[in-house]
């Protein structure tokens, strides 16, 4: 599986408590759509808000994504916890697959993610998100891990009512390579701290 990589720099936090607040750094594996899927996402989304007439902070088409796993909130970016998780990935070996997201919804929470899913998970992701887990139990990163695996891409914010389910035109999204991400909380854009290609064996 061959990589594109950028090295992790660590921040440290304010030891003093004075100046800007504290930042939150969140670390995470997940498939980035490129523009083309990302355009359909977007028009996707609206579409659905409009048929359903919410109020919604949406998300900027830049930060579309589906998590396969999160590895926690920080107060700094973990130079030690991205170079674990950059070695787990390193291990897998994996075939490009295809995503169809058919649907949109919401999950609950205070202000609801309004999410396209897929309807059916494809076996390809499936065992992505298998063997991607069991490289990161292996090598002590399995704290934050979840038992299950909800595939979504999240496009809003609800600050009405939940998104009630609706199909959508399918979007076929050719997955070739997945990504680990750093962002910090109501900060800019994501950056990637490494990527890799999946290739047929």
């Amino acid at each position: 599986m061959s990589r594109s990589r950028s090295r992790p720099s660590e921040q440290q936090p304010d030891l003093l408590g004075g100046g800007a607040p504290a930042q939150i750094h969140r670390l995470f594996f997940a498939l980035m759509p490129d523009d083309a899927v990302g355009a359909q996402i977007e028009a996707a989304a609206t579409g659905a808000m409009d048929t359903r007439q919410l109020h919604a902070r949406m998300i900027r088409p830049s930060r579309y994504h589906a998590t396969l796993h999160f590895l926690g909130d920080h107060p700094m970016l973990r130079d030690d916890l991205a170079r674990a998780a950059m070695t787990a990935a390193g291990k897998l070996q994996a075939a490009p697959f295809e995503v169809v997201l058919d649907s949109a919804s919401s999950f609950h929470g205070r202000e609801p993610p309004c999410v396209l899913r897929c309807s059916q998970v494809p076996e390809g992701l499936q065992a992505l998100w298998d063997s991607l887990r069991r490289e990161l139990l292996l090598m002590g990163l399995g704290q934050h891990l979840s038992r299950q695996f909800t595939p979504h891409v999240t496009f809003a914010y609800s600050r009405s009512a939940l998104l009630e389910p609706i199909a959508i035109e399918p979007i076929t999204w050719r997955v070739e390579d997945f990504s680990l991400v750093h962002s910090v909380v109501g900060g800019g854009e994501y950056r990637i701290l490494d990527s890799w290609r999946l290739q047929a064996s």
